[in-house]
């Protein structure tokens, strides 16, 4: 899980450096965005055990235009679904060499 973890955030470091940040922005920016993956994880480690209103509300809260988080909700509760009925090895075979 720390390699993929590490993954991610080095794919956004390399996304933020392409744009044409400099190293003192891109750490700033990079305290940023973990302080938000924070958040969020903190808003929604116990998904499935969330009322959909609710649901509603946390992606309303980090999403600009959650005009339509009914849609939102249903869909990232089948994703979760998805997820639940596949290994993690089938989604990382080729991203990180085991």
């Amino acid at each position: 899980m720390q390699e993929i973890y590490d993954y991610i955030f080095r794919q956004i470091e390399l996304s933020i450096r392409e744009i044409g940040y400099g190293d003192q922005s891109i750490n700033k920016k990079m305290k940023d965005y973990l302080n938000l993956f924070y958040a969020m994880i903190n808003e929604i480690h116990d998904w499935d055990k969330l009322e959909p209103k609710f649901k509603e509300s946390v992606l309303m809260k980090f999403l600009d235009n959650a005009t339509n988080a009914d849609f939102l909700v249903k869909y990232f509760e089948k994703y979760r679904l998805y997820l639940l009925n596949n290994t993690l090895n089938s989604f990382i075979k080729g991203v990180i060499k085991l």
